[in-house]
């Protein structure tokens, strides 16, 4: 016969601390999300028939070259963090690792080409 309360035996074996943050981060992002993306197709359907150099000179202003280089990164951190959930719910054992490591080196790698596409184009390539 077990002596210990439910809470003293589960001490321990809870969260690891951060998933408070990850929540916050993930619904963040998505507020983020809708209005980035909605300034994306803004610009993709105001900039659908022009040319490469009307696209160019138009991604080269500061601010349209900031927000559109957020509307990579920002939906790559929400889907590193959504698929990280999926996871770390669904896959047990060794699998977990790896698969979260390889989760994040996948968001991490499509973020910074799309980055550096926008950078280059920004900066006139």
């Amino acid at each position: 016969m077990d002596m210990r309360t439910p809470l003293k035996r589960v001490r321990g074996s809870g969260a690891a601390g951060e998933g408070t943050g990850h929540f916050w981060l993930q619904r963040v992002t998505a507020i983020a999300n809708l209005f980035l993306i909605a300034f994306f197709v803004v610009l993709v359907i105001s900039l659908h028939d022009e040319s490469y150099e009307t696209v160019r000179a138009a991604l080269s202003h500061p601010i349209v070259g900031l927000v559109t280089a957020l509307c990579v990164v920002v939906p790559c951190i929400h889907m590193r963090l959504g698929m990280q959930t999926i996871i770390e719910d669904y896959f047990h054992g060794a699998l977990k690792v790896p698969l979260v490591i390889l989760n994040t080196f996948f968001a991490f790698l499509v973020g910074a080409a799309a980055v550096f596409a926008i950078l280059k184009m920004s900066l006139g390539a």
